[in-house]
């Protein structure tokens, strides 16, 4: 398997904690809202990283667990689930 290595350009941002209301929160430039497909109300999860970094991702690795979980049971009892669905 002799793959080239994919080139990954990465913007920079950088984010001012602030006081929003009562609480404090981070506000997402436009454009990079824009590129990364988001809205207001969408969800981000925080994976915390090495070295005091973190790594914010629309992915839920729970959700994603469960949802496996969930397609292996229903493959497993398929005919029971055709069963009760009539």
């Amino acid at each position: 398997m002799n793959e080239t290595p994919r080139k990954v350009e990465a913007e920079s941002h950088v984010l001012q904690i602030r006081k929003i209301g009562n609480s404090t929160g981070i506000i997402l430039p436009k454009d990079l809202l824009a590129r990364l497909n988001l809205k207001e109300g969408d969800k981000l999860h925080v994976i915390e990283q090495t070295e005091n970094a973190v790594k914010l991702s629309t992915y839920d690795p729970k959700h994603s667990k469960t949802m496996q979980i969930a397609r292996g049971l229903m493959d497993e009892y398929k005919d029971t689930f055709r069963e009760l669905a009539k």
